[in-house]
């Protein structure tokens, strides 16, 4: 593998363990309450499955 190749592998590890930490604070922060609206249970639903695809992504690459 070339030394470019290796670097823009390890730039998109970081970027996305980056956005899976960033989902998962966010999925925290919404679980955290007593009570979501439909709407905010939507965006839990929607945050666990791009964490998911999120940590596939990772996991591929690694």
């Amino acid at each position: 593998m070339s030394t470019t190749t290796e670097v823009d592998k390890q730039s998109l590890l970081a970027e996305l363990t980056a956005e899976h930490r960033r989902l998962d604070n966010e999925l925290r922060q919404l679980e955290k309450r007593r009570a979501l609206t439909p709407t905010e249970q939507a965006e839990v639903s929607r945050l666990k499955k791009q964490k998911l695809l999120t940590k596939d992504r990772i996991t591929r690459l690694s």
